[in-house]
């Protein structure tokens, strides 16, 4: 007999209980020290599978569930144990355990709750991120943004479904804006591009055809308002931009490359016509009308013949020769005024001026109808002094 069973005479093995005793067994097979023994070893095994679970319960990776359903089934076979030792000791450890288990599973509960409110908050975040991106117009970089946005999307765990399923739907409606609003603009910029290539393309053909143009005031202003047109005509694909743009700087280099040859040649030109009438200038000058009159007119009147032959100065040299010119003329009218007095049809003079300025007179309207600008200013302006000189030819004439 021990403090937590006995073996009766007949053989039956009895274990204490809190309301008295049960009968647990029969022992035939030795002494009752023996049955004793052997029954107490069986409560001793029990006894340490309740410490394993007493154990395995502040192991933090153990399942409190697994622990729980164990913990159960052995309080529940406790009632019918065959075994000799204080089995009310072991439903007090056992009871622990399951309050353990109880406190795990709220804690765990509670940690659960908490990274599920924590994982919400993380795809709020993308999602009101997701919201300010659909307004965006940095196109490439947001779409970057967005694939990155859902990719993160799916590492979050723990939302509870409903919860996900909403949020999913306004980062979607979002995704779903700036898609809408990237391929509205990726359709009118292909019809602007298209636009813009049949407008150069417009410009570009009538470049090629304006490269040949002799016209050159007329056509360098135009190239000019081609240029303001290329400009405001906007972008085409980077292909078809660079190709008509070629086209266009080809036709463009054409025709200023002829214009600057042909503008040098002019200048040559006007170079040797300057050097001619400063040689006619310096024959004027060298009249004497007071020793030889009429000699000296006619010899003016073909200076004025070869003048008129000889063609264009350079604008800035006109002016002075015109002048030197005129102040030989004056000499010759004043010279005239004390010979005898010539009526004013017959003034060898005025009738040279009157020539001169029918002459001056269709150059400006040939200027005029070429659009060449610089011509029909120059030749305006000695139409301007040829009047002057003939208003005064004609009263030294009438006096």
């Amino acid at each position: 007999m021990t403090d937590w069973g006995r073996i009766a005479e007949d053989g039956t093995v009895y274990v204490r209980v809190a309301d008295g005793e049960r009968a647990i067994g029969s022992w035939q097979a030795g002494s009752p020290d023996e049955g004793l023994a052997f029954y107490t070893r069986r409560y001793d095994d029990l006894a340490a599978e309740v410490s394993v679970l007493e154990a395995r319960i502040t192991t933090p990776s153990v399942d409190p569930r697994t622990v729980a359903a164990t913990a159960a089934k052995l309080k529940e076979s406790l009632a019918t144990a065959s075994v000799i030792g204080d089995l009310a000791d072991l439903d007090r450890r056992l009871d622990g355990v399951l309050a353990q288990v109880e406190t795990r599973r709220a804690a765990i509960a509670e940690s659960r709750a908490a990274a599920a409110t924590a994982a919400a908050e993380r795809k709020r975040g993308r999602v009101a991120e997701a919201q300010r991106l659909s307004t965006s117009t940095d196109w490439r970089a947001t779409g970057d943004r967005f694939r990155a946005i859902v990719d993160d999307w799916k590492k979050i765990r723990g939302v509870d479904r409903k919860t996900d399923s909403e949020l999913w739907e306004q980062l979607s409606a979002a995704r779903r804006e700036f898609d809408k609003r990237r391929r509205t603009h990726f359709a009118d910029l292909d019809k602007q591009r298209t636009q813009s290539a049949e407008r150069k393309e417009q410009l570009a053909a009538e470049a090629e055809k304006l490269a040949d143009s002799d016209d050159w005031a007329a056509t360098a202003r135009r190239f000019r308002d081609l240029m303001t047109e290329w400009k405001s005509a906007g972008r085409a694909g980077r292909d078809v931009d660079d190709a008509l743009w070629a086209r266009f700087k080809a036709a463009q280099n054409s025709f200023f490359t002829r214009r600057s040859e042909a503008l040098s040649a002019r200048d040559t030109e006007y170079a040797g016509n300057l050097a001619e009438k400063e040689a006619l200038i310096q024959e004027a000058e060298g009249l004497d009308p007071t020793s030889d009159l009429e000699g000296a007119r006619r010899r003016l009147r073909a200076i004025h013949d070869k003048w008129e032959k000889v063609g264009r100065v350079p604008r800035e040299s006109m002016h002075a020769l015109e002048q030197r010119l005129a102040a030989v003329e004056q000499r010759v009218r004043d010279a005239g005024a004390t010979s005898r007095t010539v009526s004013v049809t017959e003034s060898p003079l005025v009738i040279r001026l009157r020539e001169s300025l029918t002459k001056l007179e269709s150059r400006l309207q040939r200027a005029r109808a070429a659009g060449d600008d610089s011509l029909a200013s120059e030749t305006e302006q000695a139409l301007t002094t040829q009047r002057e000189w003939l208003a005064q030819a004609e009263q030294s004439a009438a006096r």
